[in-house]
């Protein structure tokens, strides 16, 4: 007589999508660190940031700069319902879409990395922070979090997604298999990262190519081994980019489409773009 069978437990492996009441704050700079020749770490602090809660990596907040002739700083007016309307005479190429890297509740301090690579008004901003300039933050309006039970865990990303690659390999725990693939001009703008996490890394240089152009990240994704078993993959770069790289994931290399996260994180010809790109 056959004994019975252990049943195979399958890990519960969905996304959770949380959702955050808007809030909009004003920071001052406490501190501005360069990291790389192309990327700038600014910690932003003041009473405003309790209760501010991020819970998924790849969150993103919205960062409201200054004018950068009158120096006044507008905020959009939430209406009844939370939605921000624009401030009168607003303008959205003010606004730009980043990554939360670190809160700290104890000090009351947010750290944002900026990824200096256009001349629009998030890098001129950062360029010319000081402590005590002001910027809004708005956000985050929702997160996605993925578990942490997958049997490996594949990142993908140009400067841009610099700042949540790091984030991510912070957070992952110990031992998990980690490949990271990351696009950057040269090799003076690599980063270290702090990880837990069983950690290979791939640094990709443009070589001059104008970021947005390259097909770097692709190839070297073609002939790359990825993680055995369940795998979940994240993406973030160039909208046209991404996209290549996430229907080489899933169609050429068989990743499960609903493990492989794809992001915009800006367009050529349009900076301020931010948009998912799983559909």
């Amino acid at each position: 007589m056959q004994g019975n069978a252990t049943p195979t437990v399958v890990p519960d492996r969905t996304p959770q999508r949380v959702r955050h009441a808007l809030r909009l704050r004003v920071l001052e700079v406490r501190n501005v660190e360069p990291l790389t020749p192309h990327m700038l770490r600014v910690t932003l602090g003041d009473d405003d940031l309790e209760g501010f809660t991020s819970p998924g990596f790849d969150d993103h907040v919205k960062l409201f700069f200054p004018n950068p002739e009158t120096g006044e700083l507008a905020l959009p007016q939430l209406d009844a319902q939370g939605v921000a309307n624009p401030a009168p005479g607003d303008s959205p190429r003010r606004m730009r879409d980043y990554t939360p890297r670190r809160y700290d509740e104890a000090s009351n301090t947010l750290v944002i990395d900026f990824a200096m690579h256009d001349a629009g008004p998030a890098t001129q901003w950062a360029r010319e922070a000081k402590p005590g300039d002001r910027i809004g933050v708005g956000g985050p309006r929702g997160s996605f979090v993925i578990p942490m039970n997958f049997d490996g865990y594949v990142l993908i990303g140009d400067d841009t997604a610099l700042p949540a690659i790091s984030r991510r390999l912070a957070e992952l725990p110990a031992g998990a298999p980690a490949f990271v693939f990351a696009e950057i001009d040269s090799p003076a703008g690599r980063l270290r990262f702090a990880s837990d996490a069983d950690v290979v890394v791939e640094w990709i240089f443009r070589e001059g190519t104008p970021a947005g152009e390259s097909t770097a990240l692709l190839d070297a994704l073609q002939v790359a081994t990825l993680p055995a078993g369940d795998v979940h993959a994240w993406i973030a770069a160039e909208a046209g980019v991404a996209k290549a790289v996430r229907r080489h994931l899933v169609e050429t290399r068989g990743l499960n489409p609903k493990w492989v996260k794809a992001a915009a994180y800006w367009r050529r010809g349009d900076p301020a773009v931010h948009e998912n790109l799983d559909d």
